[in-house]
């Protein structure tokens, strides 16, 4: 086995180690106006992350906004959405809005972690439709964001059923780059030993 070889098994075992070793889940989402449904005119934009922790049953959200043409009522997540990225879904987390969101603001920012294992986390209609349990909910609720069936939605005085929001998706894997560069390589690699 050459050494160029050793090396790439090496680094794609590597790869698969540090994917594996991850327990928690992070998503992100870009919020717009656009991304309404309907789509508004807004020049309201931000982004979340959406980080599950299932070793400890938390997610934490982290959100920055901006530029909102009125001023935050309210801000959850919603879900479960039938078609990935699209449509409308009621809300699955905190009503009316998330502890502590800012609110009465065109711009802030957010972070705070939730004990998804407790039912105050949650709107108690998603509990229900979803098997009636807390862990039953905080598994819906994860499944349908890393499957970007989930939202979040910030409400405003000037657009009641929402001002911007964003769906959240998977990041691109951290491997994904190094394993295009290790094909680049391989690719490289044998053709310079068929050019010899």
């Amino acid at each position: 086995m050459t050494t160029f070889v050793r090396y790439l098994t090496f680094s794609i075992a590597l790869c698969g180690l540090a994917s594996a070793s991850q327990a928690a889940i992070v998503l992100n989402a870009t919020l717009s106006g656009a991304a309404e449904a309907p789509p508004n005119a807004s020049a309201g934009f931000g982004t979340a992350t959406l980080t599950f922790d299932d070793a400890l049953q938390t997610m934490r959200l982290q959100a920055t906004f901006s530029n909102l043409t009125g001023t935050v009522t309210a801000a959850h997540i919603h879900a479960t959405t039938a078609v990935p990225l699209t449509g409308t879904a009621g809300v699955a987390t905190q009503l009316p809005s998330f502890s502590a969101f800012p609110s009465g603001v065109t711009s802030g920012n957010y972070d705070n972690t939730f004990d998804m294992s407790l039912a105050a986390s949650y709107n108690p209609a998603f509990v229900t439709a979803n098997g009636g349990t807390t862990a039953s909910a905080y598994a819906a609720l994860r499944d349908a964001s890393v499957a970007s069936r989930s939202y979040l939605n910030i409400h405003t005085s000037a657009f009641g059923g929402g001002e911007i929001r964003g769906f959240f998706a998977v990041p691109e894997p951290s491997c994904l780059g190094l394993g295009m560069l290790l094909l680049g390589l391989t690719v490289r690699h044998r053709q310079r030993r068929s050019a010899e």
